[in-house]
């Protein structure tokens, strides 16, 4: 009955009502680790094939990422042949996915995987590949019988002043294809002043920045332009998610420290957690932060409710957001002088009541304890370029225990 509701609503309505992404989605993607590599004789567990997709997707399901929420497997730019068709339809690359595109889906969906696919709106992809531009209802007929079920739209190669139209129309299309597919567009990235309005009523999600890059300083960049930018948060909810790109965990560019900085800090936004990291090579102390159920918790929480920077003193911040049952805060240092920093922080600073919480430590840095109103400071000792996070769930003052000290 539920799909039977949800296929009339697709047919009806030029917005985009499609039931999905009511939690910021989660899996892996190519891009960030493996970029636009094809070349498959010299670097052949690195190219972008179907090799790569089937090796994540059997890791995904044994390792324990699927189990964890980690459901969407994305083919990023690079997949397909420099050429359509003669009908026109886009083809995939015929040496490195032999058993073509529907083969890929169907074995991504043999596993309990959903299957992620990259286009854009454009003449070619920001790559040089195939675009959809003038070619989108055959484009989106080709998705449907590949059984894809998340489509990424970039905007290289296009007109900007399309956009505003274009974005909405191709959504208008997959609606009417009948099938359910989440819809991730990079539309306010090509813009000066995007319509936020339009964008949250036509996607599912929405890229707002530059590709993030493999290092901190793009880390602390992204972060920075969402916290100067409080208004966005409004857009975000159910259905619908700011999204400020990859996780780099795993990768070479952050230390342990920073990529829980990444994790904490996307998780207190609300935000869609792809992966991008050979699985079958990542070490263990990044693994166990990317399968962290208690931050994976607080990402999807049902409220929806993104957070935001609400404190930012002495190379430090405070990151905070409402939950359904409480409160996630996350102690973030920009410090770099070679020992921990301590922050004191009032109610006021983390943007909570003051009432009395049961505090838990989301990284087990720390032992839990009781915050309450005759505290009134609360005090975080927090690593160079790293965080403590953590959950504030109110109790009753007759519930309140003192507790162990830090285990640091």
């Amino acid at each position: 009955m539920y799909m039977l509701l949800l296929f009339c609503v697709l047919g009806v309505t030029s917005a985009l009502e499609n039931g999905l992404a009511l939690t910021p989605p989660m899996g892996w993607l190519t891009w960030q680790r493996f970029r636009c590599i094809t070349d498959c004789k010299t670097y052949p567990d690195e190219c972008i094939s179907e090799a790569l997709i089937r090796r994540t997707a059997d890791k995904m399901v044994s390792d324990g990422y699927l189990a964890a929420g980690y459901n969407y497997v994305g083919i990023d730019d690079c997949w397909m042949e420099k050429d359509r068709d003669k009908d026109g339809r886009l083809v995939p690359d015929a040496t490195r996915f032999p058993n073509g595109m529907k083969w890929i889906g169907d074995y991504l969906h043999s596993k309990g995987l959903k299957f992620f696919l990259y286009q854009d709106y454009g003449n070619k992809t920001c790559a040089g590949y195939p675009g959809v531009l003038g070619h989108e209802k055959v484009d989106v007929e080709s998705f449907v019988g590949w059984g894809v079920d998340y489509i990424k739209l970039d905007g290289c190669n296009v007109e900007l002043s399309k956009m505003d139209t274009g974005y909405p129309e191709f959504g208008r299309i997959m609606n009417e294809s009948g099938r359910p597919m989440v819809y991730s567009c990079s539309w306010p990235a090509y813009q000066d002043k995007p319509d936020y309005k339009s964008i949250r009523e036509h996607c599912n999600l929405w890229r707002n920045t530059d590709d993030i890059q493999d290092s901190w300083a793009s880390l602390t960049s992204i972060m920075d332009w969402f916290a100067e930018r409080p208004e966005l948060v409004e857009f975000a909810g159910p259905g619908h998610w700011n999204d400020p790109d990859m996780l780099l965990i795993g990768n070479y560019g952050l230390s342990v420290d920073q990529a829980r900085v990444q994790m904490a800090v996307w998780s207190i936004m609300a935000a869609p957690l792809m992966m991008s990291v050979d699985l079958n090579t990542i070490k263990d102390e990044f693994k166990d932060i990317l399968l962290n159920d208690k931050v994976i918790e607080i990402d999807q929480d049902e409220m929806g409710k993104q957070g935001m920077r609400v404190w930012n003193k002495s190379k430090c911040e405070i990151w905070s957001r409402e939950l359904s049952n409480g409160y996630a805060v996350a102690f973030v240092s920009r410090r770099d002088d070679g020992a921990p920093y301590t922050v004191t922080a009032a109610f006021d600073d983390m943007k909570i009541p003051e009432q009395n919480y049961h505090v838990e430590e989301l990284f087990d840095q720390e032992a839990s304890r009781s915050y309450g109103t005759k505290d009134k400071k609360f005090k975080s000792r927090i690593n160079p370029s790293g965080v403590k996070f953590y959950k504030f769930t109110p109790i009753k003052l007759n519930e309140i225990k003192v507790t162990t000290t830090n285990r640091q």
